[in-house]
């Protein structure tokens, strides 16, 4: 028989218990020990709260309220503006042209930037570029981008306009399908085996979605992205569409593309900033991944939209997309054989810039900072060439280093 005692708990009588006359021990808790655990429990979850708002509120103070950062935000506002009144434009849609002139080989209607990447890779300055945008976005986001990689000497760079539907109603698997249509149609009416592909945002994570999960790496030799969520964003939380559930951190989607990719033949162009507003946190727009090959630039005053016409990001890939290296050696390096060394110079490093363990890294201009896996380029002087790793067999050979 159990009786209440004068705390509010039960007690086991010692009368007519099953195991024998012996007074058990209380069994109901008093109402002072739950109120202490409850208080304990919301103050560790205050105080977990209050510091994640205290880290974030650290990191925003030391991004965006530097000199840097404000001339970033300033640059991001104009920029959105002006996308703002470009935006119709964007709506057109724009027909494939290919450039005759290359067909014909003929150079002297070409300014000299363009001469000298058509007289140094015919083959680089003739594969397509293929422009996709982002979440709620347009062709027009790449206008200034489009330009610069025309005037670089690129022939064929076409920008294209997924559903609208897409960012309320779609889904990333769907726009990856009719990504590959856009690819399989750009090839056909230039008569390229291969094309080049850069996605902004959104448009970068459909990208690589076809180039992993629906063969598309033997139709694409390089896909840029530009502030895409490889990791996800919290961001996606504000607007729960069927499309945006996919972009959250942890989702069916992403977890889809971090397995195993051993045969991705596509090099991947990775440029991110951590002042990107969109992408949260800002280091889910870099892409890490053991199987895929990545070059990464990372910049550190340049807002989500900016990325596009922002002049580092847009040198950095156009110097890169003028670099078509030999693939199946790039892939052996980077599968444990042996990688030749690159075909042309690297992208430009600064001074000083060290190779870490896995990867290769250094400097440019204005803070930016470049990541590449070592065996794949090991070159650390601007415009220098690829140095031979220490284990190619040339070097036991005596063949000299064309670096030293």
């Amino acid at each position: 028989m159990s009786v209440p005692d004068d705390e509010g708990g039960v007690v086991d009588s010692i009368v007519g218990h099953p195991d024998g006359p012996v007074d058990r021990t209380r069994r109901g808790g008093s109402a002072g020990s739950f109120v202490a655990a409850g208080s304990t429990a919301l103050s560790t979850t205050l105080n977990t709260a209050l510091n994640t708002v205290a880290g974030a509120a650290e990191y925003t103070a030391r991004t965006f309220l530097t000199p840097t950062g404000l001339r970033g935000l300033a640059v991001e506002a104009a920029w959105c503006t002006a996308h703002l009144a470009s935006y119709p434009w964007g709506l057109v849609r724009e027909h494939v042209q290919p450039e005759v002139t290359y067909r014909h080989y003929r150079t002297d209607s070409l300014s000299p930037g363009q001469r000298s990447l058509v007289m140094t890779d015919m083959v680089a300055a003739g594969t397509p570029i293929l422009l996709v945008h982002g979440f709620m976005d347009n062709r027009s986001v790449f206008a200034v981008f489009r330009r610069a990689l025309r005037r670089r000497g690129f022939g064929v760079v076409h920008g294209v306009n997924y559903s609208l539907l897409t960012a309320l109603t779609g889904d990333i698997r769907m726009a990856a399908h009719e990504l590959r249509r856009h690819v399989e149609r750009l090839r056909e009416r230039t008569g390229s085996d291969q094309v080049h592909v850069v996605g902004h945002s959104l448009g970068g994570l459909i990208a690589r979605y076809y180039v992993q999960r629906l063969g598309g790496d033997e139709a694409v030799h390089t896909l840029v992205t530009l502030g895409s969520p490889h990791g996800g964003s919290v961001a996606a939380y504000l607007l729960p569409t069927p499309l945006t559930r996919q972009l959250m951190p942890g989702s069916d989607l992403l977890a889809e593309l971090a397995e195993p990719a051993p045969r991705c033949r596509t090099r991947f162009l990775v440029v991110w900033s951590r002042m990107d507003q969109l992408i949260v946190p800002q280091g889910n727009a870099r892409l890490v991944h053991p199987d895929l090959e990545v070059d990464t630039l990372e910049l550190p005053d340049v807002g989500h939209m900016s990325l596009s016409i922002h002049p580092r990001a847009v040198h950095w890939v156009a110097s890169s997309l003028a670099r078509l290296d030999d693939r199946p050696a790039r892939r052996a390096a980077h599968l444990g054989g042996v990688a030749r060394p690159a075909t042309g110079p690297g992208p430009a490093l600064g001074p000083g810039s060290t190779a870490g363990p896995g990867s290769a890294s250094g400097d440019v201009s204005g803070g930016a900072r470049v990541s590449r896996p070592a065996r794949w380029n090991s070159s650390t002087r601007a415009g220098g060439p690829a140095r031979l790793p220490s284990d190619h067999p040339g070097t036991a050979r005596g063949i000299p280093d064309p670096a030293s």
